[in-house]
């Protein structure tokens, strides 16, 4: 604003420009009452959140993996968890390489060299037992009056270990069919005889798996989590269509993929280098949550600076309807809606004022929802080629923006108040 236009006089109109954008943004969203059913949209939706901060490919390819991510945990109308998402990183290949899996990667693998590498048709057993020799929880000592009575304790914890890992061994031929095979999950330890014995089997078994990674699995592959060997049965194990173990360097990782009635999935991102896995880890973030946004509102609004420009020409249209200083706070607020087709526009090299007045005189021709596109320069339908923005991050940015530059006025205003008085001050001790 102006210099000597008061604040309170501004903020007044930044109001009056806010309720009337926010009426014209409910009345511009174009509602999308099936979207949890359409894909493409949703694409779109990631796409045009992604291809603002990775090239062409990896955007392209890290859409896929955001929509598949998203629809595998959605449920309409009910609240989405983005945790449920898991994204795990390797420094492995290039970004190109990232994935979309259908179950859960584990950052470790077997510790057994004769356990197989690749299963189909798996069952999944989540353990919580303990399968090697434990120290007492409590503090305690065993005393022994000579070796062989050692050797007896030794011996005795070793039947009750291979016990347990036999239950499970029979369990698993209980369970498994012809072409199906087993696999165990276990948050505690495994010990070498336990593999050895397991890895025989042809069981593939991993151990001290994260509880994290143990929460997320039950949710991936079905069953439930067991905390004893007497207490199996063939509804606590989980289902997968394929497990495959991938070695890098001295690192394993586990992927259980295929699973049937997923509430938890993975997005594998790949990279050379550091820079190159945060890079797509922030986009891949930004374009979960524009994705969440539209299931969620089941609306969006059409992008490229087609509901800036649109706002703009409503609200200079509509700002002879007020009257006093508070028109100046609508003009500003008018103004301020064109930084971004203006920072669009600068940012692909085109020429900002002509680009401006192309976009307003096609929607005073056409009264469509007409933006700017990039590539040529020319104005186009957003909506017809898929660029998308979120009615939320719309609304939330209008409210915080007019709420932001309020303050900052009130501020300076008393900023300039005590510089006043200090200077007054100073004048009468001279005087």
């Amino acid at each position: 604003p102006s210099e000597g236009l008061h604040p309170r006089m501004v903020s007044e109109g930044y109001d009056i420009a806010k309720d009337m954008v926010l009426e014209f943004l409910e009345a511009y969203k174009v509602n999308h009452p099936n979207i949890y059913s359409d894909k493409e949209l949703l694409t779109n939706v990631a796409r045009t959140s992604l291809r603002t901060k990775l090239n062409q490919e990896s955007a392209d390819n890290m859409s896929n993996a955001v929509v598949e991510s998203i629809l595998a945990i959605a449920v309409e109308d009910e609240p989405i968890d983005l945790h449920m998402v898991e994204i795990m990183t390797m420094q492995h290949k290039s970004g190109s390489d990232s994935q979309f899996i259908n179950g859960l990667v584990l950052d470790h693998g077997a510790r057994h060299p004769d356990m197989p590498t690749y299963l189909e048709n798996v069952h999944v057993l989540t353990l919580n037992v303990s399968m090697e020799y434990e120290k007492t929880e409590v503090a305690s000592g065993f005393f022994y009056a000579n070796a062989e009575e050692r050797e007896k304790f030794i011996e005795s914890e070793n039947k009750f270990t291979q016990e347990t890992v036999r239950k499970v061994i029979e369990f698993k031929r209980a369970v498994c069919k012809e072409g199906e095979s087993f696999a165990v999950v276990n948050q505690k330890g495994i010990d070498p005889i336990a593999l050895d014995m397991l890895a025989k089997e042809g069981i593939f078994a991993v151990r001290r798996a994260k509880r994290r990674n143990m929460e997320r699995l039950t949710l991936a592959c079905g069953g439930s989590p067991v905390n004893s060997v007497e207490d199996l049965d063939a509804e606590c194990l989980g289902w997968a269509g394929k497990l495959r173990e991938e070695a890098l360097g001295d690192d394993r990782y586990t992927f259980i993929e295929e699973v049937k009635e997923s509430k938890s999935c993975t997005i594998l991102i790949r990279g050379p280098n550091k820079h190159t896995i945060d890079q797509i880890q922030d986009a891949t973030r930004d374009g979960l949550r524009a994705c969440m946004g539209a299931l969620e509102d089941k609306a969006l609004v059409p992008g490229a600076g087609a509901f800036e420009v649109a706002a703009y020409r409503m609200l200079m249209r509509r700002k002879g309807a007020v009257s006093g200083k508070a028109k100046l706070g609508i003009e500003a607020f008018a103004q301020s809606m064109l930084i971004v087709p203006k920072t669009l526009a600068e940012n692909s090299g085109l020429d900002i004022q002509d680009s401006i007045i192309k976009i307003e005189e096609e929607q005073e021709r056409s009264d469509l929802a007409v933006g700017i596109d990039l590539n040529s320069g020319e104005t186009f339908l957003p909506a017809s080629e898929g660029i998308w923005d979120s009615y939320t991050v719309k609304k939330q940015t209008l409210n915080l923006a007019t709420v932001l530059a309020t303050q900052l006025l009130l501020v300076d205003e008393v900023m300039k108040a005590g510089k006043a008085m200090g200077k007054a001050g100073r004048e009468i001790e001279e005087e």
